[in-house]
């Protein structure tokens, strides 16, 4: 595995050794920062991901006090809030507001508003003629969403489209809700992707080979702003187990860094798996974890053709993270560990530490590539 030094003006040559940094992570080989990094040599188990990301089990069990006609129907909008969860507890939402693929009775597109948190105990969904999508309507579903279920306005809501951003911004602020511009929408996601399959296609109105109106964006990469530079990194793996047992560290001490329910998310790893990851080293990690954690991560490429890590985070915003001497070894060693993490499914972490050879993380995100939904 490679370490790198953040700095381009303390770029030095890669020192190939055996090293152990986290427990039970395997590194290959160090490299200063703003150089890459050397991936793993040795392959992965297989692993399944199902087609439909969103286990059915998780689908029809939100859908279990639905009238049967209501399941079937495709024009039927949905209002559930699990009955086991307690309401005070879901303050995060994520949200799509967007048109559809569908076209309503006046022959324009229909949109719609879905709604749900991160584990998919709540589900909104709620179809829009076009010439009502502004902020107004926009709070007012919102409200509505509270009033219907008995929840509380949640403390933040995420979103992926930027194109919305000044729409879903004001209707949040208006309410006293905090806008988080996120790719980290994983479950939403997910959850468009199925309902694109089970109940857009069979829509009346369905258009088939429409385009998305609002197209996500595809950032041209910027340079990386001084305070999240690190002194060195390394491409790592370390066993699925381990990677839940540094999750599970999030919540039982203070450490930075954002998980994923990956059973939610229908994601079936063996406990010996070796997931990828990018551990970063700084004398000055918790500052450093801080101040990636106000960044809402989403993921990290190794852009082979440019020799260069590319960091994703917000809505809209990638940094070259790291560049590294381009060679025939770095290359097959960074296509190496692009194809462990599309072997696992897309799943990869960020471990931020003081030094590479601690057992301890002060920032820890597992991450996930998704493809972008359908619509």
């Amino acid at each position: 595995m490679a370490c790198l030094s953040f700095s381009p003006s303390r770029m030095r040559h890669p020192l190939l050794q055996t090293y152990k940094p986290i427990s039970n992570l395997t590194c290959l080989t160090e490299f200063p920062f703003q150089s890459l990094a050397k991936s793993p040599k040795y392959k992965l188990k297989s692993v399944h991901l199902p087609s439909c990301s969103v286990s059915e089990a998780s689908i029809s069990s939100t859908l279990e006090e639905e009238e049967e006609d209501d399941d079937d129907d495709p024009t039927a909008e949905l209002l559930y809030l699990d009955p086991e969860i307690d309401p005070q507890s879901i303050s995060e939402w994520e949200l799509d507001f967007c048109s559809r693929p569908i076209l309503d009775i006046r022959g324009k597109k229909l949109w719609e508003l879905l709604v749900c948190d991160n584990s998919l105990s709540l589900q909104y969904t709620k179809y829009f003629p076009n010439n009502v999508i502004n902020s107004i309507t926009l709070k007012d579903a919102l409200v509505s969403i509270c009033d219907d279920l008995g929840l509380p306005l949640p403390d933040k809501i995420r979103f992926f489209r930027s194109q919305m951003q000044t729409i879903i911004t004001r209707a949040c602020n208006e309410l006293g809700i905090k806008p988080v511009p996120s790719k980290r929408c994983l479950s939403l996601v997910l959850w468009l992707e199925d309902r694109y399959e089970t109940v857009y296609t069979r829509h009346p109105g369905f258009q088939k080979g429409a385009k998305p109106l609002l197209a996500l964006d595809n950032p041209f990469p910027m340079e990386l702003p001084e305070n999240l530079y690190g002194e060195k990194w390394a491409f790592v793996q370390l066993p699925v187990s381990a990677v839940r047992e540094e999750v599970s560290n999030l919540e039982t001490r203070l450490a930075f860094g954002s998980s994923l329910d990956l059973d939610l998310l229908g994601i079936e790893i063996e406990d010996n798996t070796l997931i990828p990851g990018l551990a970063v080293a700084s004398s000055r990690a918790k500052p450093l974890a801080a101040w990636m954690n106000g960044l809402e991560v989403c993921s990290i490429e190794a852009d082979v053709a440019k020799a260069s890590l590319i960091l994703s985070v917000g809505i809209s915003t990638c940094y070259i993270y790291a560049t590294y001497k381009k060679n025939p070894v770095s290359t097959s060693e960074a296509e190496a560990w692009e194809a462990a993490k599309k072997a696992c499914g897309g799943l990869h972490f960020l471990a931020i530490q003081n030094d590479l050879n601690s057992d301890d993380c002060l920032g820890f995100w597992l991450l996930l590539d998704l493809p972008p939904p359908p619509v």
